[in-house]
């Protein structure tokens, strides 16, 4: 009860100070509100490009061991020859891994793309699309956003049927005024009938795939237009895909098996270094994520400069006001006032003023991701706010101790005749 007493009467005491000193009060709230606004604005730039490239690297799917001719992490001393001659995935690999492979994993797939094709349809054409070829269980592997019609069946997939899933702006500009569902396009000399239409994903900072100008067909189907490279001369590489089961954690049983028939697969002797890469989703979001962690550290570095002069704008006010205020702390200890119920009574103005000037600071970050943006949408999350809230409770701490250190420490017959 005396703890909530003492913190009514700090809050009031702060309270009519303040608004006793209104424009100082402003102009002390300014140096605070640029230091959060640095800050937080930084995070909230960095945050929100990271889930913005990460959103965009979504087609990599989540537990999945890839096997590949190329690795995915290339060290400052890599050497690309070794790899250069390896030879890549096949279909009978992945006919291999299919039939051979354990219940540790959910489904495997295999995959090859090529980008710069052109759609026609009618009058109607598409530029620098981008064809996929899959197997039937690629939708295990990646996500598959169907928004109208249906996904492949196994007997489209398996006779290689002329069948597609397109993006929704290859279904926009083809098919203008009418449904693209059943319509007919062309492309590389072949016709293809769509069953299905994806979601709009819109735009993305990094356009590396875009389901939007994507397009899926059956691995067969796009055996038939493209070579298929099974050594390491000219074609278009595949790549397979083994789902991992949340049961297996790191996927390490799976890896074991898969390296194991790869291995054996391509008469690889004990001794002997594989000729083959098993790539992770892990090793992108470990790459992003240090990436932005150094962004994270320069931006907040730099913001806390601006921090800085804000919490000695703070400090200088608080000198101030306990010169101001000399009489009025003497008669407050004359009549019985303790030296903590002083020393709270400042300090505590110190804090609100620094918590107000972050609230305007968080304010006006959060009027900035209200801002519409098709490539960059920003977003500023809970765990910035009180971010936001905690620096400015720390500012306003260690900006007000020393001055109410010292208003609590004043002889009360002294400062009584102060003028």
């Amino acid at each position: 009860m005396k703890a909530i007493r003492l913190t009514l009467e700090s809050f009031r005491f702060a309270w009519e100070a303040l608004k006793g000193n209104l424009l100082r009060t402003v102009l002390s709230l300014l140096g605070v509100t640029v230091g959060i606004f640095a800050i937080i604005a930084v995070f909230t730039v960095v945050d929100s490009l990271e889930k913005n490239i990460r959103s965009s690297m979504n087609f990599v799917g989540d537990k999945v061991i890839y096997v590949d001719k190329w690795p995915w992490e290339f060290g400052p001393e890599f050497a690309w020859w070794k790899y250069f001659n390896r030879p890549v995935p096949n279909t009978r690999e992945y006919r291999l891994l299919q039939k051979q492979l354990g219940p540790n994993n959910a489904g495997i797939a295999i995959f090859a793309s090529k980008s710069g094709n052109t759609f026609k349809a009618g009058s109607n054409s598409v530029d620098d699309a981008f064809l996929q070829g899959v197997s039937y269980d690629y939708r295990i592997i990646s996500d598959v956003p169907v928004a109208q019609g249906r996904y492949f069946t196994a007997q489209e997939v398996d006779g290689a049927r002329n069948v597609a899933i397109i993006g929704a702006d290859i279904a926009a500009n083809l098919f203008p005024d009418r449904s693209a569902l059943g319509q007919e396009f062309k492309t590389r000399g072949q016709r293809f009938t769509v069953i299905g239409v994806m979601e709009k994903a819109g735009k993305s900072l990094l356009e590396i795939k875009s389901n939007d100008t994507n397009t899926f067909i059956p691995f067969g189907s796009f055996s038939k237009i493209f070579a298929i490279n099974p050594g390491t001369g000219s074609g278009v590489s595949a790549t397979i895909g083994v789902k991992g089961l949340d049961t297996d954690p790191g996927l390490l049983d799976l890896e074991y098996e898969v390296t194991g028939l790869m291995r054996s697969a391509r008469g690889l002797k004990p001794r002997e270094d594989a000729n083959f890469a098993l790539n992770r989703p892990e090793m992108l979001a470990s790459a992003i994520s240090g990436l932005f962690s150094i962004l994270g550290v320069a931006g907040g570095v730099i913001g806390s400069f601006a921090m800085l002069v804000g919490g000695f704008g703070i400090a200088n006010i608080m000198f101030v006001s306990v010169k101001e205020r000399t009489n009025i702390i003497g008669i407050q200890k004359s009549l019985g006032a303790k030296n903590y119920f002083i020393l709270f009574q400042f300090l505590f103005e110190a804090v609100f003023l620094c918590l107000l000037g972050g609230a305007a600071g968080l304010l006006l970050v959060w009027f900035i991701t209200l801002i519409p943006q098709d490539s960059l949408p920003l977003f500023m999350s809970g765990g910035r706010i009180a971010l936001g809230l905690t620096v400015s409770v720390l500012i306003g701490m260690v900006a007000g101790i020393v001055p109410a250190v010292l208003a609590a420490n004043l002889d009360p017959v002294i400062a009584i005749r102060a003028k």
